[in-house]
């Protein structure tokens, strides 16, 4: 009977410093946003269940905040407590035969940790490398590109309950992850992540490519595997191709990643979209397609919008701040892009970023 040996380890993170301006446009990649109420760093996980709690008895509103890399704040700001999320710290129980069991602190920047998991040899978030944002903010989201996403690590995640006042941990199984959601983002504002837990493989070769444009960067077929951190260098090097490496010299990069998701649906629509249109299997019946064909084929084209906020010029499912921009400059742009593109194909696109305080125009088809 063979043997396994076993490491447990700590990385001590002090994070990156927080500007402690009550302006949201100085904590959203997106720059937009006026004062908040009240804006308080929560450094650790007591403070932050400590924080969120006080306002929840006294019934302020409370706006949880990790990188700021999903929101769009109206410009009056906001008017309760905006709580950043600065908890620290990576553990890891490793072994040989078990793979790596890590537990991250949801303030953690998520690119730091990904870049630490290709570092340690930890197998399987290497394509995620570039996103902007938070750990604790991954899981909300099922954040995912490049034919991964975060579902297919995860192991649990803890949480504060802020309805019934308790912590909460749930395995994977009962996250309810489904293409750019989960039950945490499906109920908004209950439940606060306080750590995401991990399961990894060791080794130095990634998952199996899944996504044709990354498979031809790296010269390979897809469901080959790669040494991964030549797969983090190719997706930072694609993701900087497209605006989406935070870049403070270029505005095309002043965004908050993709505005919409791509949508999911049934058979009859699309089956009405034009036959070049791309479509991939969604599970049930269901059919995926491409939320930048569509505003391209729209007529919206990179760059669209004017001088303050305006499609990138990289990639057009990015809304970007030109310089200047108000939250209402970019409300309106995307809801442009909305209008049209139900308008042509029938189409409804859902933002997938967070508006705070806006609503975009309804769309009519």
């Amino acid at each position: 009977m063979s043997s396994c040996s076993a490491d447990r380890f700590e990385v001590a993170s002090t994070g990156r410093p927080i500007d402690p301006s009550p302006l949201l446009r100085d904590h959203t990649t997106l720059r937009v946003g006026g004062a908040a109420d009240r804006f308080v760093v929560a450094g650790s996980e007591a403070e932050l269940i400590s924080i969120v709690t006080d306002c929840d008895e006294r019934g302020v509103p409370v706006l949880i905040l990790g990188g700021g890399s999903n929101l769009l704040v109206a410009d009056a700001g906001f008017p309760g407590t905006v709580v950043r999320v600065a908890n620290t710290g990576i553990e890891a129980d490793v072994s040989a035969c078990g793979g790596a069991a890590v537990r991250v602190a949801a303030g953690v920047d998520w690119d730091d940790f990904v870049a630490h998991a290709v570092a340690q040899e930890w197998c399987g978030i290497e394509t995620l490398s570039g996103i902007p944002g938070s750990v604790g903010a991954t899981p909300i989201q099922n954040v995912g590109a490049y034919g991964a996403e975060v579902a297919q690590t995860i192991s649990s995640v803890r949480t504060w309950d802020r309805r019934d006042r308790a912590q909460k941990t749930f395995p994977v199984v009962d996250c309810g992850f489904g293409y750019r959601t989960s039950r945490f983002k499906r109920e908004p504002g209950r439940y606060v992540v306080l750590e995401v837990s991990y399961q990894f493989t060791l080794g130095n070769l990634s998952r199996p490519i899944a996504y044709s444009e990354l498979a031809g960067r790296l010269g390979v077929e897809v469901g080959a595997r790669v040494d991964s951190r030549l797969v983090r260098e190719k997706v930072l090097e694609i993701r900087r191709g497209k605006g989406m490496v935070l870049d403070p010299s270029d505005h095309d990069t002043w965004s908050a990643g993709s505005f919409f998701t791509n949508p999911i649906l049934d058979a009859d629509a699309a089956g009405a979209l034009p036959d070049d249109a791309p479509r991939f299997p969604a599970g049930g019946g269901r059919v995926k397609t491409s939320a930048a064909w569509l505003i391209q084929h729209a007529g919206f084209s990179r760059g669209y919008g004017n001088a303050r906020a305006a499609l990138s010029g990289k990639h057009v499912l990015a809304l970007t701040n030109r310089g200047g921009a108000s939250a209402a400059d970019l409300v309106e742009v995307a809801g442009q892009v909305r209008a049209g593109v139900a308008e042509r194909f029938g189409v409804t696109l859902v933002p997938e970023v967070n508006l705070i305080g806006l609503e975009l125009p309804e769309a009519s088809s």
